[in-house]
């Protein structure tokens, strides 16, 4: 890391006036300053808080791909990490930043780590967060899968699907909540049932404002309609909340051709031949010209 001279020259005279603090700033926007000095510091437009009970553990950093050996330990409290927060899953994948800092100076400060929250365990009035660097992302898959399914998400850079298009997603208003799982909704029988299925739906208003999560199943009910999630939502929905929901996609090309009009930015390979191919042999009654099998 590179160290500002004024912060060197500190951590060469054997000073004592350094702290830890430490940013997370959630995918929503929200941001959160703690630090484990005792008074608040603001730097970089934000203050970080010294009365939250924050504190980090010895930092360790490899130069390998491993997670980063690093935890933050923290008591809850109603103006910083709530445990509604952390159970919803608000600070799932939240940035975070750590730096050392003279407090006596705060100019004088080193970014010390750079990553996101990993596990989060929470209870007891304190919760527990892994701290995840930057080098994780190198341990995930990359590349295309050769397979006949669309390998893009829907509506993202390769697919190019506009889900704003009102013909792709609607605002629809709770009419019965059952379980947090299954949803019955008013205002949005103006689609095809099983438009929805494998789409996504988020929660505009209420407690779970923000939450979102993946349609298994859609049906029309009359003038409604019922929603049953993959998993239950971790804030509760209340009757007369909004929740937005997106069309669906099965990844078929025939799907991405009649349901969207966007062959074009097919990311599959339809035409791959499947496994029977391979067990295949020639047929005195069957085509033997050397020609294509498709």
């Amino acid at each position: 890391m590179a160290v500002p001279a004024g912060l060197q020259a500190q951590l060469d005279s054997g000073a004592t006036t350094l702290c830890q603090c430490w940013e997370l700033r959630r995918k929503d926007g929200a941001a959160f300053g703690f630090t484990d000095h005792d008074r608040n510091l603001s730097f970089s437009g934000l203050t970080f808080k010294a009365d939250t009970g924050l504190t980090g553990q010895a930092l360790q950093q490899t130069t390998g791909l491993s997670v980063n050996n690093a935890e933050v330990i923290g008591a809850l409290s109603d103006i910083s990490v709530s445990e509604a927060d952390l159970v919803a899953g608000r600070f799932d994948g939240a940035e975070v930043r750590a730096w050392l800092v003279d407090w006596s100076n705060v100019s004088d400060r080193a970014l010390i780590f750079r990553g996101t929250l990993g596990e989060i365990v929470s209870g007891g009035g304190e919760f527990r967060v892994e701290l995840r660097g930057l080098s994780e992302e190198l341990n995930r898959s990359q590349g295309r899968v050769y397979h006949h399914l669309c390998g893009a998400n829907l509506g993202d850079s390769a697919c190019k699907v506009d889900l704003s298009a009102s013909q792709f997603s609607t605002q629809a208003t709770v009419a019965s909540v059952e379980g947090q799982q299954e949803f019955t909704l008013s205002g949005a029988a103006g689609f095809a049932e099983r438009h929805f299925e494998r789409g996504r739906i988020e929660v505009v208003t209420g407690a779970a404002s923000g939450l979102s999560g993946f349609v298994k199943r859609d049906e029309l009910e009359g003038s409604f309609r019922r929603l049953t999630l993959w998993q239950e939502l971790r804030a509760p929905v209340t009757v007369g909340d909004k929740v937005r929901i997106e069309a669906g996609c099965d990844k078929r090309l025939v799907t991405c051709r009649a349901k969207f009009g966007n062959s074009y930015n097919f990311r599959g390979f339809p035409h791959i031949p499947g496994e029977d191919w391979m067990m295949a042999y020639p047929k005195q009654s069957g085509r033997n010209d050397g020609g294509s099998r498709n």
